[in-house]
Parts: C-alpha cells; sequence; structure tokens
C-alpha cells in the first residue's frame, strides 16, 4: 500500500494561495485607514474598560455580498456615527464568512462570485480592499472569527471581533481569541446557553497554545498571552434574553466567574425571533433599561441594510434586488437612522452618570 491509497481521499483539488505577508504588502494599511483602525481599538477597549462611558453600535448587513453596496452603506453611516459620536461608537458589520448549518453560501471570502465557484484568493483580495475602503472612510470594523487562517489575512484591518453561537464552544476559536488583537465578543449558543460564553470569554482571557500559518506561510506553534477584552453577547436562543431579568442573570454569572459584567445585546437573531422588525423592540427594550440605570450594557448589535429584508440567491444573479441581504433579513437604513438618533437621544443623560 502507499501513501496516495490512504491519504487525501476526499481532496479533488489544493490551490496554493498568496501568503498572509505578500497580501499585506499588496494592500498595506497606512494614513486614514490605519488611523481609524488604531482609534477603534482604543475607543472599544476604553468602553469596555470603563474609561468611555459611550456606547458601542455594531450595525450594517448580516453579511457582505456587493463591495459597491457596502461602500454606499458606509458613505451613508459615516455622518450619522459622526453625529452621534459623543454618546454612540459605531462600528459597521463588515461579515465575509457565514456559518452554516447544512449548506449554503459561504460568504464573499469563500464564493465572492455567488456561484460556487470559490475563488477564494478573488475573495481574500476583494474582501481586503473593501476594508481598506471602509476604514479609510473612517469607520471601525467587525467581523465574525469563523476560519483560523483568514485572520492573518484581515484582521490588522479589524477593531472588534465577534465569535458567534456556533462556534463560542469551540476550543480553537477560543485559543484563536486569546491571541486576536482586537476586542472580542463571544455569543451564548444557539440553545440560549450562556455558560459557553462564559467559559469562552475564561479560556480566552488565559495564556494559550494553537496550531496556525505565520505571515509568511508557514506552519508555526503561536503562544498567547489571553485576550483581556473579551465580553458576552447575548443574542437569544430557544427563547429571547434581553430583558431585564436576563441581563441581572448574565451580570451574576460573570461576577461568579471573576469577569467584569460588560454585556452587548444582540437586537437580531433568537432575540427578534427571527423576525427583522422586532430587532426595533429589542433596542427599545436595551434603551429603557439603560435609561433605568444599567451599567452592565456596553453596546447593542443591529442588522440593517440599504433595504429591508432579505432574498434568495437567484439562477440569475443579474435578478439580485439592490441593497437587499442574501442571508439574514435588515431593516433598511431608513429605519436604522431613525433608530440610532433616538437610541443616542434617550441614553445620553444615563450613559453620562456612569
Amino acid at each position: 500500500m502507499n501513501q496516495k491509497e490512504n491519504d487525501n481521499l476526499h481532496i479533488v483539488m489544493q490551490e496554493e494561495l498568496p501568503s498572509p505577508r505578500s497580501l499585506k504588502d499588496e494592500m498595506p494599511v497606512t494614513g486614514a485607514a490605519l488611523e481609524t483602525v488604531l482609534a477603534g481599538h482604543k475607543g472599544i477597549k476604553n468602553i469596555l474598560d470603563r474609561k468611555d462611558n459611550r456606547l458601542i453600535v455594531v450595525v450594517g448587513p448580516c453579511s457582505i455580498h456587493n463591495v459597491d453596496e457596502a461602500i454606499k452603506y458606509a458613505k451613508l453611516l459615516k455622518p450619522l456615527a459622526d453625529e452621534l459620536s459623543d454618546t454612540l461608537m459605531c462600528v459597521m458589520r463588515v461579515y465575509f464568512e457565514k456559518p452554516r448549518t447544512t449548506v449554503g453560501w459561504e460568504g464573499l471570502i469563500y464564493d465572492p462570485n455567488l456561484d460556487g465557484s470559490h475563488r477564494i484568493e478573488h475573495g481574500l483580495r476583494i474582501g481586503r480592499q473593501l476594508m481598506l475602503d471602509i476604514n479609510s472612510i473612517g469607520l471601525p470594523i467587525a467581523v465574525e472569527a469563523l476560519d483560523l487562517i483568514s485572520p492573518q489575512y484581515l484582521q490588522d484591518l479589524v477593531s472588534w471581533t465577534a465569535i458567534g453561537a456556533r462556534t463560542t464552544e469551540s476550543p480553537t476559536h477560543r485559543k484563536l481569541s486569546s491571541g486576536i488583537s482586537s476586542a472580542v465578543g463571544f455569543k451564548n449558543s444557539v440553545d440560549g446557553s450562556l455558560t459557553v460564553a462564559v467559559n469562552g470569554i475564561r479560556s480566552a482571557s488565559a495564556a494559550n497554545s494553537f496550531i496556525s500559518i505565520t505571515e509568511e506561510g508557514k506552519v508555526a506553534a503561536f503562544r498567547t498571552s489571553g485576550n483581556p477584552h473579551c465580553h458576552v453577547i447575548l443574542r437569544g436562543g430557544k427563547v429571547p434574553n434581553y430583558d431585564a431579568e436576563s441581563v441581572a442573570s448574565c451580570e451574576e454569572d460573570m461576577r461568579k466567574a471573576n469577569l467584569p459584567a460588560n454585556i452587548m445585546v444582540d437586537c437580531s437573531h433568537g432575540n427578534s425571533r427571527k423576525d427583522h422588525t422586532r430587532q426595533l423592540e429589542v433596542l427599545t427594550s436595551v434603551t429603557e433599561q439603560i435609561e433605568q440605570g444599567n451599567k452592565s450594557i456596553i453596546g447593542v448589535m443591529l442588522e440593517s441594510n440599504l433595504c429591508e429584508g432579505n432574498q434568495p440567491i437567484p439562477d440569475d444573479l443579474e435578478e439580485i434586488k439592490y441593497g437587499v441581504s442574501i442571508t439574514d433579513a435588515c431593516i433598511n437604513w431608513e429605519a436604522t437612522e431613525q433608530a440610532l438618533r433616538e437610541l443616542a437621544a434617550r441614553v445620553k443623560p444615563a450613559l453620562a452618570k456612569r
């Protein structure tokens, strides 16, 4: 028996990618883009450290599938973010990787042409360029970390990172989070369990070791010092968990684990019962809790796009509706603008007392 009979039995193709270093050299982060990333890091970490009493708002499309639409959204969000910057720190969702329970479109990096061709090198290039452009506009970027290699290509452009409900229990994602430079939010599990998120933070806050690739593309053992800027994201589960009682329970669990009670509320997913219009109900509840003196809620997440709703990917890609999500349904820009203005106006007095 030779090695070919028992190795790579189901691999049909291998395509070598450029090293992270070569892509970063080709598309370096400099100037205004670098300033935005650094300011994003500082602002978010200061909020978590209670040196800044603003509220983090992670807002934007469920996923990015059209670069031009993403830029248009960023150009709408930027002046609003500036207008509300004394109360809200707006961070744009720029999600390129989509977790799948079974099968489906996996995101811009993996399938940029939306046709199953999986031109991953092209996806990395257009993804990095888009992130550079959004940072240059002056908006910090939020991503979800799914792949264990792609952060080497893109993480230098990220100001905030989420670990999703399907991966928050993954030991490798916890180890990865311990080495990520940005702040990291851990979501509760799909069924609503908060324990996995709390344990995820405890693990990511500690020193870890894991195997990945260097910027030069070589396999290496990495050792981390632990990430001190991790927090919980309440995203609901079998039932919503954004209400005051659920938030108080989360606070208690974090205190028992000797963790700072830093909580972000995801207004979508289980908390909206998968109805994008209910995001605004969740946001109203969170607003009221902050008005009533809650000090643990440090941020919110909203799934928002140029236009409302979502759509399946049609066979004829020219039939894709402009500005409409191809993954989770989103509220439209007009609703987003109104909601964020109202949020800022209502929570400003309470935040000033923190």
